[in-house]
This record gives structure tokens, C-alpha cells and sequence, in this order.
């Protein structure tokens, strides 16, 4: 088998060499029964077949040895009509859509990397994406007597290796089954294969937690001392996808994990029940639940199963990953009841991508500890460290009720884009946690308040850490941008510091003080629907001794200015409102209704007392203080919809039930940015209330403005 193997190699790069620069592209083929003609990918002009995973998602793997140009065309038209969202934003990646084609777009990959593509705000468990995991070539398969060569091609049968037993997966080769780790020590399975598994779980049951060979893509019971490299793993049933119990010595590298299913829950990424000593490095996880999990035990839903005492999970290290869920924690430690011991776990220099959004009994965060209904154990010693948060949640979600949880760091936690859309929590005996170095944009979070943070039930606060010795903030001059003007960037000086600016359009430079011209009003996701577009702008900074941070702000640049209006009228302070009665699924158009309640508020408050659903609109004007590009955030859970000047700017996804008996639906966000003259601008505003209460919450940055809720003082209304 591997003369063929290499011959393939061969052929694959052969068909590549007349890329651009030298860079070779290897592109096995899908099988027919996994290929999907959702999209279109060709990389440095090559032909790359995509491959159908799970849900709505596809997925492209392929190796590249340096950069690479890559073109996307979507079947479906208009697809890529409200922008394009390419994730991690770390990146600073822009696409453009190449001879004016809107269905087509293009970007430039940086070399090996693992990207997440969607429209922007389109990422829960009904979302169409396209993964592309472009990874280094693959090693050739080592010699030895207990090495078995898998070919390209599709395999209908698990892997059960035996200790010792290494096995190499050629690129292109297909498993459908599962990987059994059962009571084996120095396994190894190499290779750039996939393993695709669909097994036989009731959709409607969570049953995907048994621990049983054929049950999950990868399954471990009393293993030790495993080393799985280059491995693809795809999950179309409601179970978990890796599953570890009572193992040790665990090391997954380059690693590749994406599970949907239409349940969307009971899908985690990867469990540890018992265990550890494990490192997770250079991986992607797009789950249907938490993407990583700690338990002692899990051994089914009843009481005494709950209370069962566990065995202690221990030395865990994730780095250097791409985390992605629909629903639940990235991270998740504890459940109510447990009983077991934890220590030692570390997640570093990763991205989220997409967090989950609601709340599961407990409301979802980058970790979720959930130590409730008298759950016991010592758990200590977690650290999160140098994270990127593009789209998230919450931050922590923290409880113990019983001895103790203690030693939790958060450090150079960097939040991009948005606010956090609801509150941490640490609650009973916890202790000792301290944020350092937590960032939002640009602003260190150096009080509760702004974490937002609710501390109860005897925690005591956490601490916050001094200004670390370098901190990344920056300026940009002038305040109102064009496309195509010249714009100041200013580093806060810092002795022997570099400084690397990604200014969301592509591009980027370095220097303290640097200029630069944004080609366009589109922004960095393409979506200047509005006639202005928001370019994410990231500045880099590390010292000689290696410490290292980020800062990020968004520039809005303006090529169609809405001018301010005049009152038709006398005005008085507030809003006005009307409540429209029914039960509605979505947002309703309320233009063709007649209201059942009127009045004025202050702000986006409205009475509508006798009634339980219903849907409000809100209409005035919106006082603008200066000329300049502003962003709105509108935040709601059951949905909402935001019109400034007649243009409709943000309108919040469709409600998303919360799950566990969490009553109403999660909080959604959507944000749009305008060109507003100062003075006064007509506003409408629409919320619906039908699984939950509350008013929907609107927020502002601009010129001289941080972001924040907008003002009663920015409302009037006609008298």
C-alpha cells in the first residue's frame, strides 16, 4: 500500500505546481457519498471537493505547504447577499467577491489554518457553514511490523487496536464506525483520515452518554498512553463525540471534530469521565453541547446514578484550538449532584468562535461549573489564558455548594465585537478567582460591575490583577471617516515594543504609529447594506521579554450620510408606544396591525398590563451628537427589529428556546452601522414578547462615543 500511497501524493501535488508563489496544494478526493455541491472551492486555482458533515455543515480538507488564494462560490443565489463571516477574527481575514460575482468570494489563506465561514450572526444549530481545515501535509506512514496502512476510499467497519498497534489513515480515506480505545495502552492512529459516524441513538433521547464500543467516534475505557494525529471526525448521531473514561495519557494533534444533529443537545465534543493527563493541541470543535466536559462518572439519569462517587479528572491542557458550539459551554465542569475531585485544567491560546447561547438549569459561558443540589468535591487550579472571544455569551458561570472550588484564572481574556449579552455568576463556596487582564475592545475589566459580575451565597469577589506591564491601546484619527481617507493609528507608547495592526480589510502593518486608507463602506464582513460598514481593527502588541496583548475597536467608514430631520412637531422627552396582542412564532409585521394599547415611556418600557403575548413598537426621534459612523447593538430574546431613517439596521435572530426546563428564549444580538449627520433622526424600534418578558435593549458607539445603552436623554417623541 504505500508505493500507491506515495504515487498519489505525488499526482495530487503534480496537479498543483502551477499555483501562484510555490505553494503545493493536496486535495484527496471525497467519495460520492460524502461529496455536496453546497459550494464551490477551488484553492490556488485547484478544484477541492467538499465534503457534507453534519446538520447544514460542510467541510473542505485539504493541505497546503504556504499561502494560498482561495475562491468560494455558493449554489444557493444571494447566499452571500448580507456579508460574510470568517472566523477566527484573530486573523484579521477579509474576503472580496472577485469580477463583481456576488455569489462567489475570495480571500487569501495565510498558510495551515482551520476557518469557520458563514453569513455574520449565523451560527446556531440551523445555520448553514462551510469549515475549511487546511492543514500541513501529512507525514508518510511510519515502518514496523505493527503498523496497518488504511488506503483512500471508503472503509464500512470500526478500528479496535490492539496495545502497540499504530495505524496510519491515508488522506482520503473514509471510516464509517468508530475508533475503540477498549483496555489498550500505546496505541497510535496517524494520518489524515476521517472517521464518519452515524450511528443508531434515538434522536429524541440522551442515550449518546453509554460507554460501549461502536457508541462514538472515539471511545476510550482504561486506555493508556494514546497519540491520535491528523484525524477527522464527523458526528451525525445525538451522542458524544469523544468519549473518554478512566484514561490516561491522552495526546490529540491537529485534530478535527464537527457533530450536528437535529436535537441539538447531548452532542459534547469531548468527555473526560475519570481520567486525564491529556493534551488537546491544534484541534477544531464544532459541537451540539459542550465542547469539552469533566465528570467523575456519568453512568445514566437516575439518583443513585448522580450520586454514584466518581473518580478524579486531572492534568488537562487544550491549546492552540478552534472552539465552536450551538448550544451549551465551551467549557463544562461539574453537574448537579456529582460527587469527584478535579485539578489541573488549562485552556490557552485558543479562539471561540461561536459560543452557546441560553441556559441549561445554569446559564451557558466560556465555562460553565455547575456544582448544584449538594454536589461535593475539591476542584482547583483552572486556567484560561490568552482567549479570543468573537461570538459569545457570558463569561463564567460558577457554582459549589459544597467543599470547594478554588483557584480559577482568567487571564488575558480578549473580547471581540460585542458586549456580553447576559451576566457571570459565582455563587457558594468558590474562591480565589481573579481576572487579569480580561479586555472588552479596548476597556480592562477591573471591577464586578463590569464584568457584569453577580457574586452570592458567601463567594467571596473575585480579585482583579494590576495593570499588566504592557497593555494595547490605541487611537484613530480622524473621528469620521470616508473610503479611501487617510486615518492615523497611535499605539500607547511602550519601550521595545513591536506592534502589528490588522485593519479587518486584509491588510495590515507595523509600527506605533502607523496610516492606512480603507478601500470601501463595506466593512470587514462585507455588510455595508446601509452605506457604511464596520471594519474590526486589532493591534498586537509584544514586549522583548515576550508578553504580549490585544486590543480591538471598531472604525466605521461612511459613503452615504443620512441627514438630520426636523420634529413635524411640538416633542416631549421619551418615546411613544403601541402593544399589538397575539402569539406570533417570529417578529410579525406590525405595519399591517391595529394596536390594542398606546402611551409614552422614557426609554423602551411600555405597559401592557392584561396582556401575556404581545408584540410593542416604539417610535420617536434619536438625538445624534456629532457627524460619524455609529453601531448599534440590539439585544432581545424573543426578537426585535431596529429602523433608523426608514433603514432597517439590526433585527435579532428567531427566538431560540433555552433548554433543561430554562424558561424563555436565549438572548440574540444583531448590530448594523450607519452614517448619521448630528441632530435628530427618526427611530422605530419592535420587540415581541411571547415565551419572555423584558423590553429589548439597544446600545451605541460613535465618534467620542464607547459603547453604551443609549440614553432616555437621546429619545423625544411628538407631544
Amino acid at each position: 500500500m504505500l508505493p500507491g500511497f506515495r504515487s498519489l501524493l505525488f499526482a495530487v501535488f503534480a496537479l498543483s505546481t502551477a499555483a501562484p508563489a510555490a505553494t503545493r496544494v493536496l486535495a484527496p478526493p471525497v467519495p460520492p457519498e460524502m461529496r455536496t455541491s453546497d459550494f464551490a472551492v477551488e484553492v490556488n486555482g485547484l478544484r477541492v471537493d467538499v465534503a457534507y458533515a453534519a446538520s447544514n455543515y460542510d467541510y473542505v480538507n485539504f493541505g497546503i505547504t504556504g499561502p494560498a488564494e482561495i475562491t468560494i462560490t455558493a449554489a444557493i443565489p444571494g447566499f452571500w447577499d448580507r456579508g460574510v463571516d470568517i472566523e477566527p477574527w484573530r486573523l484579521g481575514l477579509r474576503a472580496t467577491h472577485p469580477n463583481g460575482d456576488r455569489q462567489t468570494i475570495s480571500f487569501r489563506l495565510p498558510g495551515p489554518v482551520k476557518l469557520s465561514i458563514s453569513r455574520p450572526g449565523d451560527f446556531l444549530n440551523h445555520a448553514r457553514m462551510l469549515f475549511v481545515f487546511a492543514g500541513a501535509p501529512p507525514s508518510l506512514p511510519p515502518a514496523g511490523t505493527n503498523v496497518t496502512i488504511v488506503p483512500a476510499g471508503v472503509h464500512r467497519q470500526s478500528l479496535n487496536p490492539k496495545s502497540g498497534d499504530t495505524i496510519y489513515l491515508e488522506p482520503g480515506s473514509y471510516i464509517f464506525g468508530s475508533l475503540n480505545l477498549w483496555n489498550v495502552e500505546n496505541v497510535k492512529v496517524l494520518g489524515r483520515g476521517t472517521i464518519v459516524y452515524q450511528g443508531p441513538q434515538d434522536p429524541a433521547a440522551d442515550v449518546g452518554w453509554m460507554q460501549k464500543p461502536d457508541w462514538h467516534c472515539i471511545v476510550a475505557f482504561q486506555a493508556r498512553n494514546v497519540e491520535i494525529d491528523g484525524l477527522t471526525c464527523i458526528l451525525r448521531s445525538r451522542t458524544w463525540s469523544i468519549q473518554m473514561k478512566d484514561s490516561f495519557g491522552f495526546r490529540y494533534n491537529d485534530l478535527r471534530v464537527v457533530g450536528g444533529n437535529p436535537g441539538n443537545a447531548n452532542q459534547d465534543g469531548m468527555d473526560w469521565l475519570g481520567g486525564g493527563d491529556t493534551v488537546v493541541r491544534n484541534a477544531f470543535f464544532r459541537a451540539s453541547d459542550d465542547d469539552f466536559a469533566m465528570e467523575g462518572n456519568w453512568d445514566g439519569y437516575t439518583e443513585a446514578d448522580m450520586l454514584r462517587q466518581g473518580k478524579d479528572v486531572d492534568n488537562i491542557v487544550v491549546e492552540d484550538s478552534e472552539l465552536s458550539t450551538s448550544i451549551s459551554n465551551i467549557v463544562r465542569m461539574g453537574w448537579p449532584e456529582k460527587i469527584f475531585n478535579s485539578s489541573s485544567f488549562t485552556l490557552r491560546n485558543s479562539d471561540v468562535l461561536h459560543s452557546g447561547i441560553g441556559a441549561c438549569g445554569q446559564t451557558f459561558g466560556l465555562l460553565g461549573f455547575w456544582g448544584a443540589k449538594g454536589a461535593k468535591g475539591d476542584h482547583s487550579g483552572m486556567l484560561f489564558e490568552n482567549l479570543f472571544l468573537d461570538n459569545w455569551y457570558s463569561l463564567a458561570q460558577i457554582e459549589q455548594e459544597q467543599p470547594s472550588l478554588h483557584g480559577i484564572t482568567f487571564r488575558n481574556i480578549w473580547a471581540l465585537g460585542q458586549p456580553p449579552l447576559v451576566e457571570s455568576t459565582i455563587t457558594g463556596d468558590v474562591s480565589d478567582v481573579t481576572f487579569d487582564n480580561v479586555k472588552y475592545g479596548q476597556t480592562r475589566v477591573t471591577a464586578v460591575a463590569q464584568v457584569p459580575l453577580a457574586v452570592s451565597a458567601g463567594a467571596p469577589p473575585p480579585a482583579f490583577a494590576p495593570a499588566p506591564p504592557l497593555v494595547a491601546t490605541f487611537t484613530v484619527a480622524p473621528k469620521v471617516l470616508t473610503p479611501r481617507e487617510k486615518v492615523r493609528f497611535i499605539a500607547q507608547a511602550s519601550p521595545g515594543t513591536h506592534y502589528t495592526w490588522l485593519f479587518g480589510d486584509g491588510t495590515e502593518a507595523h509600527g506605533r504609529r502607523v496610516r492606512h486608507r480603507f478601500p470601501d463602506a463595506m466593512g470587514t464582513e462585507l455588510d455595508g447594506r446601509n452605506g457604511a460598514g464596520r471594519f474590526r481593527v486589532l493591534l498586537h502588541a509584544t514586549d522583548k521579554a515576550g508578553y504580549q496583548d490585544w486590543a480591538e475597536e471598531g472604525v466605521v467608514v461612511v459613503a452615504h450620510w443620512d441627514d438630520a430631520v426636523r420634529a413635524s412637531g411640538p416633542t416631549a422627552p421619551g418615546l411613544a408606544w403601541k402593544i399589538f396582542a397575539g402569539a406570533w412564532p417570529e417578529l410579525p409585521d406590525l405595519a399591517a396591525l391595529q394596536p390594542v394599547l398606546t402611551g409614552a415611556s422614557p426609554n423602551l418600557h411600555a405597559s401592557a398590563v392584561g396582556f401575556a403575548r404581545y408584540a410593542t413598537a416604539w417610535d420617536g426621534y434619536l438625538d445624534v451628537p456629532v457627524d460619524g459612523g455609529y453601531t448599534f447593538d440590539l439585544i432581545d430574546r424573543d426578537g426585535a427589529r431596529l429602523t433608523i431613517d426608514g433603514r432597517q439596521l439590526a433585527q435579532t435572530g428567531p427566538p431560540f428556546a433555552q433548554v433543561c426546563g430554562s424558561p424563555g428564549n436565549a438572548l440574540r444580538f444583531d448590530t448594523g452601522s450607519i452614517g448619521l449627520r448630528a441632530g435628530l433622526h427618526t427611530i422605530h424600534i419592535e420587540g415581541l414578547n411571547t415565551m419572555s418578558d423584558g423590553a429589548p435593549r439597544l446600545m451605541w458607539e460613535g465618534p467620542g462615543l464607547p459603547l453604551a445603552d443609549v440614553p432616555a436623554s437621546a429619545y423625544s417623541r411628538l407631544e
